[in-house]
């Protein structure tokens, strides 16, 4: 009998231990931890839909998967390096910031910088225009016979 409580206990100490072994594994990630690294990645079905808000079975299963690694140690930079690794860059919600890609995000401040430069260039035009002097009109001598001749054909007109 006593053999039997203690084989008894050392079963309801395992079991116990087992248990504190899988919850010491880590913790489940919330719905918004997933999230938040699901809104920077893209559907691998559906175009141009963020995989958060995506309701394929391939987004259900990346979620899974994210949730999994989360669970597993892995970091943000992490999954997104794999996601990228599997299946490309055309999984990023916005692009990478290095090589030709950098181009996306110069190319804007370029044009602004441009459309400065081009803004101050027509007011300062136009402030030169408007503030040169107004030329003087030479007044042209005109003989005397040559203005009664004006004034005489003026006259036969009327």
């Amino acid at each position: 009998m006593k053999r039997n409580t203690l084989l008894i206990m050392i079963a309801f100490i395992s079991i116990f231990s087992v248990v504190t072994v899988v919850y010491a594994q880590g913790k489940v990630p919330s719905d918004d931890e997933v999230n938040a690294i699901a809104k920077k990645l893209y559907c691998p079905v559906c175009p141009n839909t963020p995989l958060d808000v995506c309701e394929t079975k391939a987004c259900e299963d990346w979620r899974a998967q994210i949730r999994d690694q989360l669970s597993a140690g892995w970091n943000e930079q992490q999954i997104i390096d794999y996601f990228v690794a599997q299946y490309g860059e055309r999984v990023l919600a916005e692009p990478q910031r290095k090589g030709f890609s950098s181009l996306v995000w110069m190319l804007p401040m370029l044009g602004v910088v441009l459309g400065v430069v081009l803004v101050w260039q027509v007011l300062k035009n136009w402030r030169s225009v408007r503030q040169s002097p107004i030329p003087k009109v030479s007044t042209v001598q005109v003989s005397p016979e040559t203005m009664e001749r004006i004034e005489k054909e003026l006259r036969e007109m009327k």
